[in-house]
């Protein structure tokens, strides 16, 4: 069947969700098609509806494959839309308001697929809720010199912090090198306090773990180390979710895993064939992470102590409003001020 063969339609949480050439290559490499994306998500159901349900997500979308354009939709259309698809407004840091995708069941990931969507980004909140996150994300990224190896390292670490401040976190891999870990809070902190909470624990890591892990904003500062991008708790910051696949050419799958695991997989052996067969065989690592939500005061107590201590505010991404208190957003060997 050609790129232009015939639309199939297909019955998804009990809606008819049109697939339109379905065997469009979507990855070269490997040579999978849309219909492959398509089907992951139908086969991952269950994992990737515990990581969007009710959350305003954007897509990234590649309409003629990963090699094709690429663009970020952080708007539901207009109109061609079916009426069943539900959105979630949320206000982005300019104070500009748009209307997401809010997925409720299986068919709104369908039709993204649909659409294009290769990727999902979903916001680190509810729709009920969208100033106030109920979920925090630690992005544990590898720089020069390091790899996975050393990201799954630092979350074991980060695994004790945590049991520190009372709190349990769910691993996964990026679908990269790099590891996310989630925990899920109550929604009672704004976005300003939730990521100032993710910097107090990242400092903590560093403090334990300062040969492997470090918070500095500055590449030129960071080394052969793990960075903790605290800034992924920015509002309007996004990561992919648990299950979404990464527009690379192995297709790989951001995966949860167990702690038992993480220091043994190999981040390449998730992707579109691998992980709907494990999903079959194992489950979902992350089943239990809506089991508890955790208060973030101990968190919080910690950055008031840093805080004290003179360790305050870290910059903000570049093309973020001007914050607070935030430090000057100028890279250590270009600050004039520091040199004198």
């Amino acid at each position: 069947m050609s790129p232009k063969a015939s639309a199939v339609e297909v019955e998804v949480a009990g809606h008819a969700v049109r697939l339109s050439s379905p065997d469009k290559v979507y990855f070269p490499g490997p040579g999978y098609t849309k219909r492959d994306v398509f089907e992951y998500y139908l086969a991952v159901g269950d994992g990737i509806l515990r990581a969007l349900r009710e959350r305003p997500t954007t897509l990234q979308r590649f309409p003629e494959g990963i090699e094709g354009e690429m663009f970020y939709q952080k708007r539901l259309p207009t109109r061609g839309v079916p009426p069943w698809l539900e959105s979630a407004r949320i206000t982005f840091p300019s104070g500009r308001p748009a209307d997401e995708l809010c997925p409720v069941d299986l068919a709104h990931v369908a039709w993204a697929a649909q659409m294009g969507a290769v990727v999902f980004h979903p916001w680190p909140v509810r729709r009920a809720d969208a100033d106030h996150p109920d979920e925090l994300r630690v992005d544990l990224d590898p720089q020069p010199g390091t790899d996975f190896g050393h990201a799954a390292e630092a979350a074991v670490a980060l695994r004790e912090v945590l049991a520190d401040a009372g709190m349990t976190g769910y691993p996964k891999t990026s679908g990269g090198r790099g590891v996310h870990v989630y925990v899920r809070i109550r929604p009672e902190w704004d976005f300003v306090l939730v990521r100032r909470a993710v910097i107090a624990l990242a400092r903590e890591l560093e403090r334990r773990r300062p040969d492997l892990v470090t918070t500095s904003w500055w590449k030129e500062e960071r080394g052969e180390r793990v960075f903790v991008d605290f800034n992924q708790m920015a509002r309007d910051r996004t990561i992919a979710c648990a299950y979404s696949l990464r527009a690379n050419g192995r297709a790989t799958a951001s995966t949860p895993v167990t702690w038992d695991e993480l220091p043994d997989v190999d981040p390449d052996d998730f992707d579109l064939r691998t992980v709907p067969e494990r999903f079959a065989k194992v489950g979902d690592p992350h089943a239990g992470i809506d089991d508890e939500a955790f208060d973030l005061a101990p968190l919080l107590e910690w950055s008031e102590r840093d805080e004290r201590d003179g360790l305050g505010d870290m910059p903000y991404p570049p093309d973020h409003p001007k914050m607070p208190g935030e430090p000057k957003r100028v890279q250590p060997s270009k600050d004039r001020d520091r040199k004198k």
